[in-house]
């Protein structure tokens, strides 16, 4: 047994039990993301995270003996299928929500759950402000994902400690992409720096040698790239199509298929921020990958979304057994989640009282690693990192 399901297995056997003349009724955990469409390659390995988890939960009891049930909806990553099926969700009566790996599908949803107090555990979508919408205290949005706000100063500091201070900035024109731009121009600005060059793009753009040319005449010396599907790899092809050897760097979606594999050799030494690179750096990590490899099999596309969606439900779940009434409504689940009692050894994080009534937000910067493109993977930029991988880290 794995020591995190041996880790629930002790809180489990510490609740009283609850009788049921029949068979307990189940606890609905609505789940949402994009699997079919073009950003399925992030929205599948996010589903089996979340699968894995509850398997493994619904192994040891569930919840008081009852267990839980996942009702899932594909969002396709369009925001109007994503609103018809956060109402739907709800519709189902379900406790909470896991969902969301675009920020712009999100950001047209929240005011569902927000007004039907109803909690959402966002464990992919980065854009900062998914989580500053609503005032903290009264916020039903949560998230185990790094938003953009750490992601972008944690890179710009890797640039300036390299020396690669010369910043062009390839934006596409979502939400992911708006919010984003804000966040690296921000940390630019905390090193007294600007963008030597900031480019626009829409969704679906296959060559960008043109707007390439004229950040290279504008004199960078890094590429930073906020688009999730792609278009990341135009970048890197029209990189190389100019023979423009300057490095491409960004936020986590240079992990994605969609770029490694588009791009190939062009996509080799890219940089970006990771909470997880799915390499067995310590048992909780070595736990989870070999549970992984024998529910699913084959390729990991997307580890970040895998873990980050498995540590979510774990999560739900220790709030919920919090509640030792049974009464799972959306306020008595918002202020569980708040108050996690016990420190949950995940695989993103060490999970000690990762919410609260005024941060939403599970992961600080201090969990971020650099990840470098390299053979067709995602490995660490720095030795470093991988020694201090060794260690899950705390909030700080």
């Amino acid at each position: 047994m794995s020591s995190l399901r041996a880790s629930l297995v002790t809180v489990c056997a510490a609740l009283p039990l609850i009788g049921f003349a029949q068979a307990p009724a189940a606890v609905k955990l609505g789940v949402i993301g994009p699997f079919t469409g073009a950003s399925s390659d992030f929205g599948k390995p996010l589903l089996q995270g979340i699968q894995l988890a509850v398997d493994e939960i619904n192994a040891v009891g569930g919840y008081l003996g009852r267990p839980l049930e996942l009702v899932v909806r594909d969002d396709q990553g369009t925001p109007d299928v994503g609103l018809k099926a956060a109402h739907e969700l709800l519709d189902a009566g379900v406790v909470g929500t896991i969902g969301f790996c675009n920020t712009g599908v999100a950001q047209k949803s929240l005011e569902v759950f927000q007004n039907a107090k109803s909690p959402l555990i966002i464990p992919c979508a980065t854009g900062t402000p998914l989580t500053s919408k609503y005032p903290a205290a009264e916020s039903y949005i949560f998230r185990t994902s790094a938003r953009d706000s750490i992601q972008a100063p944690f890179v710009v500091n890797d640039l300036v400690k390299r020396g690669w201070t010369k910043v062009a900035i390839f934006a596409d024109t979502t939400g992911y992409g708006e919010a984003g731009l804000k966040d690296v121009e921000a940390a630019l600005s905390a090193h007294q720096l600007r963008p030597v060059n900031v480019t626009r793009f829409p969704l679906g753009v296959t060559d960008l040698r043109e707007q390439l040319k004229v950040a290279r005449d504008a004199g960078a010396n890094v590429v930073f790239s906020y688009t999730v599907g792609p278009e990341n790899a135009a970048i890197a092809n029209g990189r190389r199509d100019l023979g423009w050897k300057v490095p491409q760097v960004g936020a986590w979606p240079l992990s994605f298929p969609f770029f490694i594999d588009g791009a190939r050799e062009a996509a080799d030494g890219a940089l970006m921020a990771q909470t997880f690179i799915a390499e067995p750096s310590n048992e909780r990590r070595a736990a989870f990958l070999s549970a992984y490899a024998r529910k699913w099999g084959g390729r990991m596309v997307v580890p970040m979304a895998a873990a980050q969606g498995y540590d979510a439900v774990y999560l739900f779940t220790y709030a919920l057994l919090g509640i030792r009434d049974g009464k799972l409504g959306g306020p008595a689940m918002k202020t569980a989640l708040e108050n996690i009692p016990r420190v949950y050894y995940g695989v993103v994080a060490t999970y000690e009282r990762p919410f609260s009534k005024d941060d939403k937000d599970a992961l600080t910067a201090n969990m971020l690693v650099m990840g470098k493109v390299q053979g067709g993977g995602i490995t660490f930029a720095y030795p470093e990192d991988a020694r201090r991988n060794l260690i899950v880290q705390r909030k700080k």
